[in-house]
């Protein structure tokens, strides 16, 4: 299982916000280069960096601090927030980011999601961010009338493979992953999932790894790591199952 830290930036600044509300922000670093270096530094394998401003406004905001991370380090990076056409996918990739978020395009523009996937492949993947089991968009500002199920199986139609599975009212509460969503969004659409929201022990890491077999090959991990719950070295090591070696 993978280990994913997560940055996520507003106006250029590392962050971190709870269930997705702007009021509730924590800004962890002022320089998110640096923060990416350093979980390279640590032993990630890969990097998950999000435009929150991005996602508010439609577009990419934050292009420049992403090349600089992008630039930066020489691990995958996979980036999401804002991505609403194949330019910015093309751009994003040209950057050197390994995979593409789409999220609300998803929804709005879902004809977009198979373009990308016969063009990219499994350099695009969809971020299913759920609420009460529907699913939610527009920087989680809005939800729409389509449970995250439905929109997987659509989006394993037009050619997803992998989709990063987030339980908004989870999210930066460090209260614990929803476990029994995620894997049934696996078991039931055959979908690699990244999950993501809530993890904030380590036997909340344990009890994401069992559902392995399922296909939830990854998690992506944000407060808990910026809160010094778990260190990447004790969630690597449970990821790897090596812990009595930690």
């Amino acid at each position: 299982m993978l280990i994913i830290p997560a940055i996520d930036l507003r106006a250029g600044k590392c962050v971190r916000l709870v269930e997705g509300k702007l009021e509730q922000e924590t800004v962890y670093s002022d320089n998110p280069v640096a923060m990416a270096v350093h979980w390279q530094d640590q032993g990630a394998r890969w990097l998950h960096v999000v435009d929150l401003d991005g996602a508010f406004a439609g577009f990419p905001k934050n292009l420049d601090v992403i090349s600089e991370i992008l630039a930066a380090v020489n691990i995958p990076v996979q980036i999401g927030g804002g991505i609403r056409s194949l330019e910015t996918v093309e751009r994003l990739l040209e950057l050197g980011a390994t995979r593409v978020i789409f999220g609300t395009a998803a929804i709005l523009k879902p004809q977009i999601v198979s373009d990308a996937c016969a063009r990219y492949g499994e350099a695009i993947l969809v971020g299913i961010d759920g609420r009460n089991g529907r699913v939610a968009i527009e920087g989680w500002g809005m939800t729409v009338d389509k449970s995250t199920l439905e929109l997987a199986r659509e989006m394993k139609e037009r050619g997803v493979q992998r989709v990063v599975f987030t339980d908004i009212r989870r999210d930066g509460t460090l209260q614990g992953p929803n476990l029994e969503a995620t894997g049934e969004l696996a078991r039931a659409t055959g979908l690699k999932v990244v999950a993501s929201g809530g993890v904030s022990t380590t036997d909340d890491l344990r009890a994401v790894k069992k559902l392995e077999h399922l296909g939830v090959d990854s998690v992506i991990m944000g407060k808990s790591l910026y809160a010094g719950n778990i260190t990447l070295k004790e969630a690597l090591a449970i990821a790897a199952g090596e812990e009595a070696e930690a």
